[in-house]
């Protein structure tokens, strides 16, 4: 068998069971896991996760009982790498991997029969901020591969009457996500502010919307990373127990 790690790569163990393969140009961060814990799907709810990178959203839901989701991802590198973790982890009746651009998924997955649409996308605007150096992170980072707009309306066409889209985002860009999904016919129904502690301002948000909804917003607590002691909080062990380093 093919050694499954390349140069620079290391795993990171989500169950017994279930390995992810990481790398440098590859990787997850903090925002990914709140995602995946904030959009958990439902019994029996259809999930794929747009723009995948190396998998950790969709890995984190099988790892906490998801029977089975679907995930999208551009770059050739990173599905090769995804595609590895899944061969690792003996997931191939669990987790389907799809080489392809969101913005073209006719004939690729079927619209309009998911439940549950996440994307962890660029969080740069596209002509905004400075460009990062590779190009797996200008990709990741800024709209060079598809516009938050574009975004949206990729996870509506997925999505049936009533399913969930949500993202993850930089507090400046509230008012373009909440517009960008209204115009995609997704309505904002739900918002929760992520921050370091009580006393910082909010570095992240989580936003879900629902397709073909009426308005009304519901605000939750905010969620803290860090507990007045300076301790991870109770609800952050929660969110991220389940993962280590090999």
């Amino acid at each position: 068998m093919e050694a499954p790690l390349r140069e620079s790569e290391h795993i990171e163990f989500l169950s017994d069971r279930l390995r992810l393969i990481v790398s440098p140009e590859h990787t997850f961060g903090t925002d990914a896991l709140l995602l995946a814990a904030f959009a958990f799907p439902k019994r029996n709810e259809r999930a794929c996760d747009l723009g995948t990178g190396c998998g950790v959203i969709p890995f984190y839901w099988l790892a906490r009982g998801k029977d089975r989701a679907d995930a999208v991802e551009l770059q050739a590198k990173a599905v090769d790498q995804l595609r590895r973790s899944v061969a690792l982890s003996d997931a191939e009746n669990r987790l389907g991997v799809y080489h392809a651009d969101l913005r073209r998924l006719g004939g690729v997955l079927p619209a309009g029969q998911y439940g549950l649409v996440t994307m962890n996308p660029p969080y740069t605007k596209a002509g905004h901020g400075i460009p990062s150096a590779g190009a797996a992170e200008q990709i990741a980072r800024h709209e060079t591969a598809a516009t938050l707009e574009e975004i949206c309306l990729a996870a509506a066409g997925l999505l049936k009457f009533g399913g969930r889209f949500c993202l993850c985002l930089r507090p400046e860009r509230l008012t373009d996500a909440m517009a960008a999904m209204r115009e995609a016919g997704l309505e904002p129904k739900r918002l929760r502010f992520v921050a370091k502690n009580a006393e910082s301002a909010p570095w992240l948000f989580l936003l879900e919307g629902k397709k073909g909804r009426a308005p009304g917003l519901t605000v939750e607590k905010t969620f803290y990373i860090y507990d007045s002691d300076g301790g991870e909080t109770e609800e952050y062990r929660a969110v991220t127990a389940a993962y280590r380093k090999d």
